[in-house]
């Protein structure tokens, strides 16, 4: 879900290109069927899950190196997505004005929770990867539930802060400048579909 979240924003991002769509797609097939043709493939019957400590497994060598290979395909879509972004941004606003630290507009919000979420994604992911193809038996993947559980926070928080900076509300209605036709950035609150979606 995580995946389809940044992908439609990249999607918006890019004023809703379907070539871009298309080849963001196709690159997410071709990383699930390598991942899929690594983890489920022809050595897949061989693979050992041990008895773990508690909620975790204990992996093999082997078996460990093919769903680090699903986390490291996980991390280059990631990838992919925040190049897009920086890139976009980049030819939107130029290099001097990509900044972290203000929250003037809704490109400024995109960059900015763009790069925190890569940033922090990667602090998590990197360290995650490597359990899967340098630890013991015992380690391995032992970071794959907080890495979840952080992509899902972050990618909620991401998603808050973009509906915080441009929206009033759900039950809004965008309000139309009446002498030049061109939408302005308030909105009227439309109290009687609030009141009467809410009366059973």
């Amino acid at each position: 879900m995580v995946c389809v979240v940044l992908i439609i924003r990249t999607y918006a991002l890019y004023n809703c290109s379907k070539r871009l769509l298309m080849w963001i797609i196709i690159i997410v097939l071709a990383l699930a069927g390598g991942v899929s043709a690594g983890t489920f493939g022809y050595y897949s019957s061989n693979t050992n899950v041990l008895p773990g400590v508690g909620c975790y497994e204990t992996y093999t060598t082997e078996t460990a190196a093919r769903f680090g290979l699903a986390w490291l395909a996980i991390f280059v879509f990631e990838l992919l997505i925040f190049v897009l972004t920086v890139y976009r941004i980049y030819k939107i606003r130029g290099l001097l004005r990509l900044s972290l630290v203000t929250g003037r507009n809704i490109l400024d919000i995109i960059f900015r929770d763009g790069a925190m979420y890569f940033g922090a994604m990667t602090l998590s992911n990197i360290p995650n990867i490597l359990t899967y193809y340098c630890e013991s038996d015992i380690t391995r993947g032992s970071m794959a539930t907080f890495t979840s559980c952080i992509s899902v926070t972050l990618i909620s928080r991401l998603m808050l802060n973009l509906h915080e900076s441009v929206d009033a509300g759900i039950f809004s209605t965008p309000a139309r400048d009446e002498d030049h036709g061109l939408a302005v950035f308030t909105t009227r609150v439309s109290v009687q579909s609030a009141i009467s979606s809410h009366h059973w």
